[in-house]
C-alpha cells in the first residue's frame, strides 16, 4: 500500500518506465512516509485507439472527483 497504476500509450522504453516507477516510488516515500517495501507501481499500456473508451471516459470523465491533476490544466 499504496499501489500506483500508470496508464500510458505503448512505445516508451523499459528504461523510461523503470525510471518513472523509481521516481513515483521515491515521491510516495517522501510525501506519505512509507517504506519502499510498501509501494508498488504498475504500467498499463493502452492503445491510442482504445484510450477514450478504456481511460478517458471511465477514469477521467467518469470520476472527476478523484483527479488531482486534470488533463489540459497547469499544475
Amino acid at each position: 500500500m499504496p499501489h500506483v497504476i500508470v496508464k500510458l500509450w505503448p512505445g516508451k522504453s523499459e528504461e523510461q518506465k523503470a525510471r518513472l516507477a523509481e521516481a513515483i516510488t521515491k515521491d510516495v516515500m517522501d510525501i506519505f512516509h512509507y517504506g519502499e517495501e510498501s509501494v508498488s507501481v504498475a504500467m498499463e499500456e493502452i492503445k491510442p485507439e482504445d484510450w477514450a473508451e478504456k481511460v478517458y471516459k471511465p477514469d477521467i470523465v467518469g470520476h472527476p472527483e478523484k483527479l488531482y491533476k486534470k488533463p489540459g490544466y497547469a499544475m
